[in-house]
């Protein structure tokens, strides 16, 4: 055998050992032992090259910091992915998610992998304009009243979580036993409420078309005469009553609710009986996404079990996953214990939002 054939074959075979090595290596993740020949077929080479990748790039409004240090963890246990592995995450307002996603795109250069917005209508029209990458994740079959809801599209994007804008009081500084959006009016001085601006926020406009469909417009127009601050963070929100500066909020999140009251504030918060707006935080990959295969693995963790467990225990979300007990019914009851309103986000044109906002400015000023 000449040297340069002994070479020849002795890189063949370390090739394969590493190969095999690496296998391996792979099969050991949680993800693949549990999973079908089938299953495991698909996710290892997915798992090798996400590696390779060596991080992913999540954008969203509610995750905060201590729920992504969660997530990071039993992500990177369950896929066997190395320490160095980075899942690099920015917590911004639903507005600027959007901005941001239309600058990357525009400007033909996406750095973000995956994104999870409230904003559905616009997700739509992404998926209309081609800037969604194909992928159905095995974990999407869990939610079908999801997909019946016209909040998850299979083979494109699912929700792995939904939260809502609801009446919410401090008990130290308001006693307040209402069950109605109505019984908010008058339920304080003016200018001591709080509005979600929904000339700035796709997802305080989202609930205010939802709401607009089971109360009268003259409702609005008694809310605005209160006098009300228009907040967009849903922490700011919540701050401001628990130091009493307000003392409601018409567009109190659940999920502050639970974090505030986690430190020892007393905030309640009502599910109306004319129903709530789901806002079901959609998330998919972008098509142009620089970390393809970890986005993957990233989507399909946040929609499993596990990754529902970690969001509703910690973010308080309402999961819309199939026969999920909620670790916090009273903060993110069953989906199939509330009265929601439906939306056709997946029909609803930019006119038809441009109009719902120039209406609510109408009505509560700019």
């Amino acid at each position: 055998m000449t040297m340069q054939r002994y070479l020849a074959v002795g890189m063949a075979a370390f090739s394969l050992a590493a190969g095999s090595a690496s296998q391996a290596f792979a099969q050991t993740a949680p993800a693949l032992e549990r999973a079908s020949p089938q299953e495991r077929a698909r996710l290892a080479p997915v798992i090798e090259a996400a590696k390779q990748e060596g991080s992913v790039s999540y954008w969203d409004a509610v995750i905060q910091p201590h729920t992504k240090d969660a997530l990071t963890a039993a992500f990177l246990k369950r896929y066997g992915l190395p320490a160095t592995f980075r899942v690099n995450h920015t917590l911004a307002g639903t507005a600027t998610v959007i901005t941001r996603v239309e600058q990357e795109i525009k400007a033909g250069q996406v750095r973000i992998d995956v994104v999870g917005s409230a904003g559905t209508a616009w997700v739509y029209g992404l998926l209309r304009a081609g800037h969604i990458l194909p992928y159905d994740s095995p974990e999407l079959v869990h939610y079908p009243r999801m997909v019946e809801a016209g909040v998850a599209e299979p083979g494109y994007f699912g929700v792995n979580g939904s939260y809502l804008l609801v009446p919410m009081w401090s008990e130290e500084h308001l006693k307040f036993a209402g069950r109605s959006w109505k019984d908010v009016l008058g339920a304080v001085p003016n200018g001591r409420i709080s509005v979600g601006d929904s000339s700035k926020s796709a997802t305080y406009l989202a609930t205010h078309i939802g709401l607009s469909s089971v109360l009268e417009a003259d409702f609005f127009r008694k809310l605005a005469a209160m006098k009300p601050s228009f907040l967009v963070r849903s922490e700011q929100i919540a701050g401001r009553l628990v130091t009493g500066e307000d003392l409601m909020s018409f567009s109190g999140m659940p999920t502050r609710a639970f974090q505030y009251n986690q430190k020892g504030a007393k905030l309640k918060f009502l599910l109306p009986e004319e129903g709530v707006v789901l806002l079901a935080q959609a998330m998919f990959i972008l098509k142009a996404a620089p970390h393809p295969n970890a986005a993957k693995l990233w989507v399909d963790f946040l929609l499993s079990e596990e990754g529902q467990r970690i969001l509703a225990g910690s973010e308080a979300l309402v999961s819309g996953r199939s026969g999920f007990a909620s670790p916090l019914p009273d903060y993110a009851p069953n989906i199939d214990a509330m009265k929601v309103i439906k939306i056709d986000w997946k029909g609803m044109s930019d006119s038809e939002l441009k109009k719902a906002r120039d209406g609510w400015i109408a009505v509560f000023g700019n």
